[in-house]
């Protein structure tokens, strides 16, 4: 591995900084003026706005940080991603804008690692372009697949050559819209992801599933299956190797949400203290009270602390080192950081931060869900402590 000079580090961390700054001012500049209350829930204004936005990125040289620069990307490492991401996640468009949003991102990480090259060409290509959009379709209706993938229901058999795929997909981001999908299905051999063209006989769009939160590019939809016919050249990898796929992409998806969720809390942070710093209330500002210092205290410690273990996660990744144990202890933490960063915001603001009138009531109810995307809390928490106890691992 060639030595990096002191030189070089200097140069990198003043592009980063620079790289930062025009994520910051594309931010203020484009995504934010773009969101609207009665934008948050069109799914095909959505996309609309969001092309949009995209062709200004790729203007503004900010466009793709996570995908490698012979894929039209920005080639950053983890710890890179960490502050531009956070930047892109000040604002509901800002990560959808650089084309680095869920679950385009992680879907472009499965057709990189164990997409062929004609797979690449016809999915990937097109996806990293940001001329179509993709789903990833695991979760199922009771009694299938949820928090435990092993309860996985749909399932993918042998005829004449081809696969027949049968199931039921709900809760599905990004699916309204979406040219295809990764679906995951039960074979012989195992758990088997499967490439299905949206436009597929078999493939029924059912319904949006509306939701608290908003800004969800391609909404979140439920997927009928039904003697849905795909060729051998739509399984993405080897047959039975699909949950060892998702799991690859679970863990820097994780953390990918919470750069940007951080990004999210810390605006409405902002928000809350200018709020606090101009209403008088009682004959004296908000800002004074100690009750309100002790809210906005917490929410830096909060932050600060979050920002720290997405830190040495990304630095772990980019070591190359697993990161299984420690992608969980931030995810757990910062989903629930952040959740209670955005709930004092609104506290703070009173009546304002419950209104539309200010981001700080979308925000609250976007970061609730993140305690369940990408496993519950209370799943990894049961998780983590058995790897404790099985390993003997010490505080």
């Amino acid at each position: 591995m060639p030595t990096v000079t002191p030189q070089q580090d200097s140069d990198r961390a003043t592009r980063l900084g620079e790289l930062r700054e025009a994520v910051r001012r594309f931010v203020e500049t484009h995504a934010i003026p773009s969101e609207d209350p009665a934008l948050a829930h069109d799914v095909v204004r959505l996309d609309r706005v969001t092309r949009g936005l995209q062709a200004r990125a790729r203007e503004a040289g900010i466009y793709a940080p996570h995908l490698p620069r012979e894929h039209g990307g920005l080639g950053l490492n983890w710890s890179e991603r960490a502050q531009v991401l956070e930047e892109a996640g000040r604002s509901f468009l800002g990560a959808p804008a650089l084309n680095c949003a869920p679950p385009d991102q992680p879907n472009m990480i499965n057709l990189l690692q164990q997409g062929t090259p004609a797979q690449q060409q016809k999915y990937l290509m097109p996806l990293i372009r940001g001329e179509i959009r993709s789903c990833f379709a695991m979760t199922e209706p009771a009694p299938g697949a949820g928090s435990d993938p092993g309860m996985l229901r749909t399932v993918a058999e042998r005829v004449n050559g081809n696969w027949v795929l049968n199931g039921h997909k709900w809760f599905i981001s990004g699916a309204v819209g979406a040219a295809f999908a990764i679906v995951l299905a039960r074979t012989d051999d195992g758990a088997t992801m499967f490439l299905v063209d949206a436009g597929n006989p078999g493939y029924r769009l059912v319904r949006n599933i509306a939701g608290m939160d908003g800004y969800q590019i391609g909404g979140h939809g439920e997927i009928l299956l039904e003697r849905c016919v795909v060729p051998d050249d739509a399984v993405l990898g080897l047959p039975g190797k699909g949950f060892d796929y998702a799991q690859a992409r679970l863990e820097p998806a994780r953390l990918s949400h919470c750069m940007r969720f951080i990004g999210r809390a810390s605006r409405a942070m902002e928000i809350a203290q200018r709020y606090a710093a101009q209403r008088d209330s009682f004959g004296q500002r908000l800002c004074e009270l100690q009750q309100i210092q002790a809210m906005v205290a917490d929410s830096h410690i909060d932050l600060h602390a979050s920002r720290l273990m997405v830190r040495d996660c990304a630095m772990r990744m980019d070591a190359g080192e697993p990161v299984k144990h420690e992608s969980a202890m931030t995810k757990v933490f910062v989903s629930e950081a952040v959740w209670r960063v955005a709930d004092r915001a609104v506290q703070i603001m009173g009546a304002q931060g419950i209104s539309d009138d200010t981001p700080v009531s979308m925000i609250q109810r976007e970061l609730r869900p993140f305690r369940i995307y990408d496993g519950a809390s209370e799943l990894h928490r049961a998780t983590l402590a058995r790897r404790i106890f099985k390993s003997g691992m010490r505080p």
